[in-house]
């Protein structure tokens, strides 16, 4: 599925070993997120965006997720310009936990999208 020329996928279509960005900020991410994402909040991004480029797998999509699909968006197009395979993950974290996915806090215990 596209959103104009940008590349989006349904949380339903990542698997167990997708890679996944979040972009949102500091608070959102300690209150809850998936486990084994790379957080790099969006207000950061272009300043961190090394240690994406170093963690991110060789032939891998990168799958941006935020709350709800705005930042993810621009920075999945911002990635997109850069040469980066990347997809914008539709309705973020709302509906990652709202399928019953996973969600951590930042100690691993239990987490909650706010």
């Amino acid at each position: 599925m596209h959103f104009g020329t940008l590349p989006t996928v349904g949380v339903d279509e990542l698997g167990p070993d997708s890679f996944i960005l979040d972009v949102r900020e500091d608070d959102e991410w300690a209150a809850g997120h998936a486990e084994g994402a790379l957080h790099i909040p969006m207000s950061e991004f272009v300043a961190r965006f090394g240690e994406l480029t170093e963690a991110a797998p060789e032939g891998r999509p990168v799958h941006v997720m935020c709350r709800v699909g705005g930042r993810s968006a621009q920075v999945t197009q911002y990635l997109v310009q850069q040469g980066i395979d990347a997809v914008n993950v539709d309705g973020g974290m709302q509906v990652w936990e709202a399928s019953g996915r996973p969600v951590v806090d930042s100690q691993g215990g239990a987490g909650t999208v706010i």
